[in-house]
């Protein structure tokens, strides 16, 4: 059964705008105008327990009214949503002792206190037996190497071990859905790894359904199966990650090793990007050619020492998806 139900949810603010100058404000009290925004548009979904899903659009998209709506932040202006059985906005206490939330740009952790004050005031909050509480903290402890800087000021943390304490914090009750509001924004390649390791560990060893959002493409790549893509308001696109890199692929890349010199390629759809000594490196349009034929040509023509297909960078095919007019087909 879904632990997740979204059925015709939609949000919509009214805000007002007023004109320039005195004119303008008396304008604004006496006769204002009123202006309607449809953040998210009548959009439905379910997601499974133990899921890994990438909640993802641009800037404006509908993503963060989504997750405050699903955590019971927001009332919806229409429609339906059940999180673990409940309705977020009519039953939110029950609701906050079952779900984790760590937000990338927002901190949960006492910015002048050690996280280990945060860490029992927490387990406070959430009833946490003592008992379990040393047996669970020891487990987060070793789970996300932070036993050297529980008693540190959060202050004088670096982005990435608080962040590796913002997650353990948020997962100290043992939370069944953890949502992910940009969890890796400023970390450095090496840290963001780590961080995305350790959130693959905890879905698999607890079975915490993982509901992310983020712009980070890396983030979607290696730790989502299934990718929602919003935009408008509106869910354009439902499906395996897999199958979203595969609908908005229109080129690849071959890079070449040769074992003579380069004498070209005459076909239709290839492009040379670049070509040095006995490397070159060519772009292929398979809306024109289909990959297997260029490959094909090349071996029968060439004696290649090593061949590479690659695909676009993740970041170029959520950019096509997000200027696409089309909606592609629902991919289960």
């Amino acid at each position: 059964m879904p632990i997740i139900t979204v059925s015709e949810l939609a949000k919509t603010f009214w805000s007002r705008e007023k004109q320039r100058g005195l004119r303008g404000s008396l304008r604004a009290l006496f006769r204002p105008i009123r202006r309607k925004t449809e953040a998210v548009k009548g959009i439905s979904f379910t997601v499974d327990a133990g899921e890994r899903v990438a909640f993802i659009g641009p800037n404006g998209a509908g993503k963060s009214t989504t997750i405050k709506m699903l955590v019971g932040i927001l009332h919806p202006t229409s429609g339906q949503a059940e999180v673990l059985g409940k309705i977020p906005w009519k039953e939110r206490q029950r609701l906050a002792y079952e779900i984790g939330a760590v937000f990338g740009q927002k901190s949960q952790l006492w910015y002048h206190l050690p996280p280990a004050d945060t860490f029992d005031l927490l387990a406070r909050i959430y009833e946490v037996d003592p008992s379990e509480q040393r047996q669970r903290m020891d487990d987060l402890i070793e789970l996300f190497e932070i036993g050297d800087y529980l008693q540190v000021p959060v202050r004088k943390l670096s982005l990435g071990e608080r962040m590796r304490c913002e997650i353990a914090a948020s997962l100290l009750h043992r939370p069944r859905i953890l949502f992910l509001d940009e969890p890796t924004i400023g970390l450095d390649v090496v840290v963001k790894q780590r961080i995305r390791d350790l959130i693959l560990e905890l879905n698999q060893q607890e079975g915490v359904t993982i509901f992310l959002t983020s712009h980070d493409a890396g983030d979607v790549e290696v730790l989502c199966k299934r990718a929602m893509v919003i935009n408008n308001g509106e869910v354009i696109y439902d499906g395996r990650v897999s199958t979203l890199k595969r609908d908005y692929i229109h080129s690849k890349t071959v890079s070449l090793k040769l074992g003579q010199p380069w004498q070209g390629y005459d076909g239709p759809g290839v492009h040379t990007l670049k070509q040095r000594g006995y490397g070159v490196k060519l772009q292929v349009d398979t809306t024109i050619v289909p990959i297997e034929v260029v490959v094909g040509q090349l071996l029968a023509r060439y004696e290649i020492v090593d061949i590479n297909v690659d695909n676009p960078p993740m970041e170029e095919i959520i950019a096509r998806i997000y200027a696409s007019p089309r909606e592609p087909p629902q991919a289960g």
